[in-house]
């Protein structure tokens, strides 16, 4: 059975007199593409901020690849990439200074930053558009510029939160191409966050759903059809967290910046 990579045990973050999560337990092999669902202010983001060292958890405990995620940030960070939900690329520079800027803050040896930010355009068909500024690029493009620069540093894991919202379909598509490869060909684990339902159920291997600030079940889609007598995800989700709509309550927003800015304020070793 492969290694957990990443780990949570008994996590709680309090805002106050609110549990945005409430206990939670899980895990995700190594390797894996981890689905992670849940209606707005369910406790999804403020989870991600947890894992990828924005947030302090109030109690419990977060491992990254080995790492104490509250103990050990600074090798933490490096143990993972990240695209966030809000747009996080400047776009007063080119793709090709946005991948720089990047491996300047994670410390990518400096023989070795030219060939990794052209195999990852290339990767994604932006090489052609290497120099050409962020603001001329259409959504699709920053997205997948944005996964290229979420790996330049080799992560072992790879964060995805909301990646293909606004997307069309063709690139939503493609973008998933992408990721099924890195996961295949270089183990990489995969967590991701998406309301694209079928999304979750044609690409995660394993997936967990939370409400409430809680984990209410994990597993592959056909154990959550079979434990709620359904046929589809859409189907067993709604049965588990119900139909009704949801405010969005979880904490914060400008996640690209506040990851940006703690950054620049830590020393990546």
């Amino acid at each position: 059975m492969a290694q957990s990579i990443i780990t949570a045990k008994n996590v709680v973050k309090q805002f106050g007199d609110i549990k945005a999560v409430d206990g939670i337990s899980f895990d995700v092999k190594k390797g894996e593409i981890f689905a992670f669902l849940g209606p707005n202010g369910a406790g999804k983001s403020t989870t991600i901020k947890m894992l990828t060292t924005m947030l302090r958890p109030t109690s419990g405990r977060l491992q990254l690849a080995g790492h104490d995620v509250t103990k050990e940030q600074n090798y933490a960070r490096k143990s993972f990439g990240i695209v966030f939900q809000d747009p996080s690329l400047d776009e007063e520079l080119s793709a090709y200074e946005n991948m720089e800027l990047h491996a300047v803050l994670y410390e990518v040896p400096k023989a070795e930053r030219q060939k990794r930010i052209q195999d990852l355009l290339e990767l994604v068909e932006l090489w052609s558009r290497k120099d050409s500024m962020i603001k001329t690029f259409s959504g699709g493009m920053r997205r997948r510029l944005e996964i290229a620069r979420g790996l330049l540093h080799e992560p072992k894991i790879l964060f995805l939160d909301e990646p293909t919202l606004g997307l069309d379909t063709q690139t939503r598509n493609l973008m998933w191409d992408y990721v099924r490869k890195l996961s295949q060909e270089k183990g990489m684990t995969i967590f991701f966050t998406t309301h694209y339902l079928d999304e979750a159920e044609a690409v995660a291997e394993r997936i967990a759903i939370i409400d409430h600030g809680k984990i209410i079940t994990t597993g592959t889609t056909a154990e959550l059809c079979q434990q709620t007598g359904t046929k589809t995800l859409e189907a067993a989700y709604l049965k588990l967290t119900g139909s009704t709509t949801r405010d969005e309550a979880d904490s914060g927003n400008n996640n690209g910046l506040n990851f940006k800015m703690a950054l620049r304020n830590t020393k990546l070793r």
